[in-house]
């Protein structure tokens, strides 16, 4: 049981470090974050405020990650130009667009009052 646990947590490692080394989006996503914590650091922002930040940061990563792997699953199984694609891979992206701009909004709400 353990081992397999072992496998997973290995593959888990493997495809973060693929997404790291293959997609600019997600390292522009850890700078911002890394830049966030920073920021929290020096604002010297609240307990739940850093909460918040954290959870964001985590979501955040999460959304571009699972965006990134819908599209490479879409294609593994079709390349070729077709709008039902198109959709599906736009709506993937929106979905990051979404959380993106919400949390671009909370981060001002926490640090502009502290500038």
């Amino acid at each position: 049981m353990l081992n397999r646990h072992a496998a997973s947590f290995k593959n888990a490692f493997n495809g973060l470090m693929w997404v790291l080394k293959t997609q600019p989006n997600f390292k522009i996503h850890v700078s911002l974050s890394l830049l966030a914590i920073l920021g929290g650091f020096i604002f010297q922002i609240s307990y739940e405020e850093f909460l918040i930040i954290m959870v964001l940061i985590g979501l955040g990563l999460v959304i571009e990650t699972v965006n990134t792997a819908i599209e490479e699953t879409i294609d593994a199984f079709d390349k070729n130009p077709r709008e039902e694609i198109r959709i599906a891979k736009d709506v993937s992206a929106a979905a990051m667009l979404i959380f993106a701009v919400t949390s671009f909004i909370i981060a001002c709400i926490i640090f502009v009052p502290k500038l």
